[in-house]
């Protein structure tokens, strides 16, 4: 057979050897022996201690070289918006300001850094969603925003919480308190539902944001104060005030309404504010116009009087006199401004004709002597 010299059949020489290898043997890389890497090690270690074995220095080299390791395990560094909270066996025990601080060693002590020193924002009623696309975009969530106001109508209102961890309450913020983002947006949602409930619609949607916002946060920090959270509510932002969307439409007529009639009451007032004034000037000056007259005409009667006083005790003195100078005075008065003829009676008789001029007698008055016409 030409096999036959192989002796072992027609798979090889050996009986063990089948078609496949040579049997149970493997080709693969030999697994390391523990046995020798732990006697590589022991003799490494010998050659580093002084003397080559390990007596009692040798121990004593190494437990002091743990110890060192341990104690400078306590340093720890806070960032700067940090502040460092010591535990000395889970028992709050410090606080400690940014920078290198040190803390006994686990397990004796452990160290907490939140960031204390951050402000922090929720949004409620609102989402901000960031989108490749489209960029920020802003979601409502009705079941948020949606509350009810003191005379039983429905307002949309998205707002903001701007808070921090109070300087001295980071204990209390960390051990009194499981979710904290979670517990201000609660608290800050019932504030605002309750400040809401209390108020009318047409103030919310008008001038009272203010006084809403300083409402929630008031309300806010005293909740949280109960709570012992150890939470500082800085600020709270209202970001939207609208009625539903369904009924917007309708509100917004009746804002223009209400718009055009402060317009016509600023208008009326501001008319009011002119004519007022006008007619308190016009009425103090006929006041005063009348005051002058009555204080003249009484000037005018007391000087009369007292002319006609004295006039009368002359003319108890001479009272022929007297009435003859009156007469003249009279006579004088009237007759002063107007043109006459006299004829002498006494010489009727002399035979001399009288003459009367009439042309000359016709002569117009002049302005200047209104009393001649009368006289005439």
């Amino acid at each position: 057979m030409p096999w036959s010299n192989q002796g072992g059949g027609p798979w090889g020489s050996g009986g063990s050897k089948g078609p496949w290898g040579s049997g149970p043997q493997s080709s693969g890389p030999t697994p390391p022996d523990l046995e020798d890497l732990l006697r590589r090690s022991q003799d490494k270690l010998r050659s580093v201690l002084p003397g080559g074995n390990m007596g009692g220095r040798g121990f004593a080299l190494i437990a002091l070289g743990a110890i060192v390791l341990w104690g400078v395990s306590g340093f720890f560094r806070v960032e700067p918006d940090e502040v460092g909270v010591v535990m000395r066996f889970g028992k709050h025990i410090r606080e400690v300001q940014p920078g290198l601080n040190y803390h006994l060693p686990y397990p004796v002590e452990t160290v907490l850094t939140p960031k204390a020193l951050q402000v922090r924002k929720i949004d409620v009623g609102m989402r901000i969603v960031d989108d490749l696309r489209r960029g920020t975009t802003v979601r409502d969530v009705p079941e948020e925003s949606l509350m009810l106001t003191g005379d039983e109508n429905i307002v949309d209102v998205d707002f903001s919480v701007l808070w921090r961890i109070k300087p001295n309450g980071v204990g209390e913020y960390l051990f009194n308190i499981q979710n904290p983002e979670g517990t201000v947006k609660a608290v800050a949602e019932s504030a605002m539902r309750e400040v809401i409930g209390r108020s009318d619609i047409q103030p919310i949607l008008t001038g009272a944001r203010q006084g809403i916002e300083l409402g929630v946060q008031e309300l806010m920090q005293k909740t949280l104060d109960q709570y012992g959270a150890g939470i500082l509510v800085q600020q709270v932002q209202l970001q939207k005030v609208d009625p539903p969307a369904q009924v917007i439409d309708s509100f917004r007529d009746v804002q223009a309404a209400r718009a055009d009639l402060e317009r016509a009451q600023n208008e009326a007032q501001t008319y009011a504010n002119r004519v007022v004034p006008e007619a308190r000037g016009r009425a103090a000056q006929i006041l005063q116009g009348a005051d002058a007259y009555k204080s003249q005409t009484v000037a005018e009667a007391t000087g009369q009087t007292s002319r006609f006083t004295k006039i009368y005790d002359e003319y108890k003195k001479a009272p022929e006199v007297t009435r003859k100078r009156m007469y003249l005075e009279t006579m004088e008065r009237v007759m002063g401004g107007t043109d006459k003829i006299i004829l002498d009676s006494s010489q009727s008789g002399s035979g001399v004709v009288p003459y009367l001029p009439l042309n000359e007698l016709r002569r117009p008055a002049t302005p200047a002597q209104p009393q001649a016409g009368g006289a005439r």
